[in-house]
């Protein structure tokens, strides 16, 4: 460990990525120190955003990791002809961010959280996303009609919270059953019903033992939604997400506006600024940015801030590994109006081993005390499924 007196002199040398994965890519960021201490984060989905990660490092070689937000600030203005305020150039910082955070706090040994402002809970809760009415992805894209009868969802709904899980989130717009022209974003009586049955099978079996969310991913119409919304309002949903295309606010905002279900969103909208006229206006009763896709740790604590102040709630969209996993989960520890994190990994059996530390148990993720994230890779694990191409991190 650095001594305090000769901390503020350590440098960045170097910033490397990674490539793991098998539904999803996560690429993993290393920052890489003169005192031989490194930092590790991770970002998700964004193609080729290593690429960025890459261009970004002439812009932290040289400099102290410690000021996280002025060097973050810096790549933020530094790259913003490549997109700095939206898509894969701010999931690219994503990771850099993360990997700084854990790099710090590594620096000054506290952990993550202490770099955000401090922690309001020991343990954060996690919510269980859960695939259609099966648990494996290749089960449920087998073609097996099966997998999508309501009681398959109800099945997998009991499974799931009979492992520990209080919570659960199911996809509601697979598959295109009763949909006509998908293009078309529009859902017919007979696709309603078909959706509204799934909702209402699976609550009423899951009971008050488990809270149910759905995700839409951008899929409909605000009139589809508003009539799919009218016909599952009566079944305790936790909440609908994304269930308009995200590009234009003012839809969003009526169907918030217009529903009586609780409306969450804020995957696909990209840092704070990006985030504002959605609180400012009241155009979600959840807000739900993804970690190291919409900006990283200190860009999510600051839009949860902003939604504090319109007393609107933050749970976090998470695709991602361990690491990226663990540090939506100090951001979840410090923002005191935080409701969950998703595990999106259930069908990922090596998924834990990526890190040495045992980081989830059904439903909840303990706040390490260690320095920074408090999670370390596991390089032998990571070298087993790098992508084809990619090479390990070369050693601190």
């Amino acid at each position: 460990m650095v001594a305090r007196s000769d901390v503020r002199d350590v440098e960045v040398t170097d910033v490397q990525t990674t490539r793991i994965g098998t539904t999803f890519e996560w690429t993993l960021v290393r920052v890489y120190t003169d005192a031989g201490v490194t930092g590790t984060g991770e970002l998700v989905l964004g193609p080729a955003a290593d690429a960025y990660v890459e261009h970004a490092k002439e812009l932290l070689v040289g400099k102290s990791p410690l000021d996280v937000d002025a060097r973050m600030t810096e790549l933020y203005d530094g790259l913003s002809y490549l997109g700095g305020m939206n898509g894969v150039g701010v999931t690219a910082l994503s990771g850099i961010d993360v990997a700084l955070h854990d790099l710090a706090g590594k620096l000054l040994e506290v952990p993550a959280y202490q770099l955000l402002g401090g922690k309001h809970r020991d343990a954060v809760r996690v919510y269980c996303d859960v695939h259609a009415g099966a648990h494996l992805h290749d089960a449920a894209e087998s073609g097996d009609e099966g997998t999508y009868r309501p009681e398959a969802y109800a099945d997998a709904a009991e499974a799931v919270v009979d492992e520990g899980w209080d919570a659960v989130k199911f996809d509601l717009d697979s598959p295109d059953r009763h949909v006509i022209d998908r293009k078309n974003k529009h859902l017919n009586a007979r696709a309603i019903d078909y959706r509204a049955e799934i909702v209402e099978t699976v609550t009423d079996r899951v009971g008050d033992r488990a809270d149910v969310a759905f995700d839409c991913h951008w899929s409909w119409t605000a009139d589809t939604v508003r009539r799919l919304a009218a016909a599952v309002e009566d079944d305790g949903v936790w909440w609908l997400e994304d269930a308009v295309p995200p590009e234009n606010h003012d839809v969003q905002m009526r169907v918030t506006r217009d529903t009586d279900v609780t409306i969450a969103a804020g995957e696909n909208v990209y840092r704070v600024e990006g985030a504002r006229r959605l609180v400012e206006e009241q155009g979600v009763d959840v807000i739900h940015p993804d970690v190291p896709k919409n900006g990283g740790m200190l860009e999510t604590k600051k839009i949860a801030d902003m939604a504090k102040a319109y007393s609107i709630p933050l749970a976090l969209h998470n695709v991602a590994s361990p690491v990226g996993t663990m540090a939506s989960a100090h951001v979840g520890a410090a923002a005191s109006n935080f409701l969950a994190l998703e595990y999106h990994a259930r069908d990922v059996p090596w998924w834990g081993d990526v890190v040495e530390e045992d980081v989830l148990e059904p439903g909840r993720i303990e706040l390490p005390d260690a320095p920074g994230l408090g999670v370390t890779l596991d390089l032998d694990v990571v070298a087993e499924h790098l992508l084809e191409g990619e090479k390990l991190f070369d050693e601190a």
